[in-house]
């Protein structure tokens, strides 16, 4: 991100994020329906806090805060910051209301500003961009999974494959070929282009022994073969762990899920056995990996195959329109894929200093590494180096796999 085009790039992001809220009524927009989730409201307003505290509140002089009790409600996990309702209390934010939220995020756009174009502000300018579209993604999953709780499955857009500008592109199942690497040392990590999160570097060598990765992700056509070969019910296949989930939680197929069906933002619809299967956990694509005689790549055999690829393509998120997986060869988007790569810290790693240190360091304990990006992800958001990190139980996102093997 160049420091030329953040006062736009800044401009473009909070005004999509509005823009993905604006179908929401008040009441959708407040809903929780889980802990791992959060209001959309929230979403708007904790991006917001966020930009006031760090940006505003600490280099702008003069600032006031705008209400010097909702640091309160929308600090999330900074404990450097203070006391904060609890996660799973969000939901209960009857008030402020969305049109005050706004409110608040336009005063915030204003006082801005000033900000925009001082290079000294700029690092930390692009960080609250980056911290704002990956809100984008979670507003998108979380009222998903809100909604999917309605009986009456509502839709938050019409399906419109034209409103969306996503290509119908069909893979027909078990077309896959392979990308094959000789193996070697290589530089992982972010290697100085540009932007990116303390948690992609520093960059360092790995050694890799020869590996293939599939040019596609698994569809949902290949998981149906799987349940219909009694997957779920085969603990052969499992880790122990994650035969102890099946079994407590009778998971039997994959999030949104129903006969022929599956929800999304359009509500309920027919599900393209050709696009890939989303919405499953490390367990599930871990399992999968091994009924199809294969297995997960590492993190690093992942990016080895990225970096001859451009990360700007693929179905990603444009413009607030239902996202949703379609097909394709591309390493980025239509889904984030799981790597059986522990999220740990790359050797030398040190947390940015202050509060913004607690970003992504302090999560590096008993999750795994996803690689690429999603249809839900903002397009220019992600890079090879990017490590998106879930627990292996997880499963509300866009999360999907493909497959490697040795060579």
């Amino acid at each position: 991100m160049q420091d030329r085009s953040l006062a736009g790039a800044y401009r473009a992001t909070r005004a999509l994020t509005q823009a993905l809220a604006a179908p929401l009524s008040d009441a959708d927009a407040t809903l929780q329906s889980m802990e791992d989730a959060s209001p959309a409201k929230w979403h708007l307003a904790h991006t917001n806090w966020f930009f006031e505290t760090f940006l505003l509140r600490d280099n702008c002089a003069g600032y006031r805060l705008y209400d010097e009790s909702w640091p309160f409600l929308f600090n999330s996990y900074y404990e450097a910051e203070g006391a904060r309702i609890s996660r799973l209390s969000r939901g209960m934010l009857s008030r402020p209301t969305v049109a005050q939220i706004l409110e608040w995020r336009a005063h915030i756009d204003d006082a801005m500003e000033a900000l925009l174009g001082n290079p000294a502000h700029a690092p930390l300018i692009a960080l609250g961009i980056a911290h704002e579209q990956q809100h984008q993604e979670l507003l998108l999953t979380d009222i998903k999974h809100a909604l999917f709780q309605n009986p009456l499955g509502p839709a938050m857009w019409v399906a419109s494959p034209q409103a969306s500008g996503v290509p119908s592109i069909k893979v027909a199942a078990g077309e896959t070929g392979w990308n094959s690497h000789p193996g070697g040392i290589v530089m992982i990590g972010n290697q100085g282009e540009g932007f990116a999160f303390d948690n992609e570097g520093p960059a360092h060598r790995v050694l890799l022994e020869p590996f293939c990765l599939a040019d596609r992700l698994v569809t949902n056509g290949e998981w149906a073969r799987f349940i219909a070969d009694g997957g779920y019910s085969k603990p052969s296949l499992w880790l122990s762990d994650g035969w102890a989930w099946v079994q407590k939680n009778g998971i039997c197929a994959p999030l949104y899920w129903h006969e022929a069906d599956h929800f999304t933002h359009s509500g309920w619809q027919p599900r393209d056995p050709a696009a890939p299967v989303a919405h499953i956990s490390y367990f599930e694509a871990d399992a999968f990996a091994t009924w199809a005689g294969a297995r997960l790549p590492t993190e690093m055999e992942w990016e080895a195959i990225a970096r001859q690829h451009d990360a700007l393509v693929g179905n990603q998120l444009d413009i607030a329109a239902p996202p949703l997986p379609c097909g394709g060869t591309d390493m980025f988007g239509d889904c984030w894929q799981f790597t059986r790569s522990a999220y740990l810290p790359y050797p030398r790693f040190k947390p940015a200093e202050g509060a913004v240190g607690e970003y992504n360091g302090k999560f590096m304990s008993g999750q795994f590494v996803l690689k690429g990006a999603s249809c839900a992800t903002a397009r220019g958001h992600s890079r090879s180096s990017y490590r998106n990190f879930f627990y292996p139980h997880q499963r509300w996102q866009f999360t999907g796999l493909r497959l490697a093997r040795d060579s």
